[in-house]
């Protein structure tokens, strides 16, 4: 059993099955820094008055491993990976980054083992879980059914751009893209995100990029509502699950 295997399998999952009779599809949602899947459970909760579900989608919430992070000057803290600092202008810590990459891998290897083709899976995220989710869908796995970020970016010069660049299946489509960003972040400016996502437009990526008015750095229930439209636009129920109504 491989060590990315190990790490995937000990992560905390808070996941929500499918409301209906079946699982055909499957939507991973990363917290930001610092947080947990279950505090982002709970914020999401508090925001729409009920938990995000789904008639024939799993949604899973997993937390990020306890590591040293550089911003916190070393402390432990749940992050996906770590990085010189909160900047669109720092380098990428490359080697941090392989390591969560093989952990979010060995998570899409579980969906896929289970039943669940690539392109029925959605990766997003918050904050840091959103450039995660960019690296996931954009870089690991080009094969997905859509990427989503909330109040994130990527850095300058990130490896998700090299790879979008140099790959070799260029006629087959990338994941569907969205992107919410609060027009008065301070900690994740609205330029990053903006920078972001045109970047991501010029190396092939198209999607949609929404500005949210008279937002920090936070969830909006305006973004999970339209979050849960496009999922569900994404991805659809097949026919087997609408004979499962029956």
């Amino acid at each position: 059993m491989g060590k990315s295997f190990v790490r995937a399998m000990n992560l905390i999952q808070k996941t929500f099955s499918p409301t209906g009779k079946s699982h055909s599809a499957t939507v991973i949602f990363f917290h930001g820094s610092g947080d947990t899947g279950s505090n982002l459970v709970e914020w999401i909760r508090f925001l729409l008055g009920q938990d995000m579900t789904f008639g024939h989608i799993k949604v899973v919430f997993p937390t990020a491993p306890l590591q040293k992070y550089t911003p916190l000057d070393g402390e432990l803290s749940n992050v996906w990976f770590d990085r010189k600092s909160i900047s669109i202008e720092a380098k990428e810590c490359r080697l941090s980054l392989a390591s969560i990459y093989e952990t979010v891998a060995e998570l899409l290897k579980t969906e896929i083992d289970s039943g669940i083709a690539e392109h029925r899976i959605i990766v997003g995220g918050f904050s840091m879980g959103g450039a995660l989710a960019m690296h996931t869908g954009f870089h690991i796995n080009q094969s997905l059914a859509g990427v989503f970020a909330i109040s994130a970016f990527l850095n300058k010069g990130s490896v998700v751009y090299d790879s979008l660049k140099t790959r070799t299946n260029a006629d087959k489509s990338l994941p569907n893209f969205l992107m919410f960003h609060g027009d008065r972040d301070s900690l994740v400016p609205l330029k990053w995100g903006k920078e972001t996502f045109d970047n991501l437009l010029d190396h092939g990526v198209r999607g949609t990029f929404v500005p949210v008015r008279n937002t920090m750095h936070e969830l909006k229930k305006s973004e999970l509502l339209q979050l849960k439209d496009w999922i569900s636009t994404v991805l659809p129920p097949l026919e087997s699950d609408l004979t499962n109504k029956l």
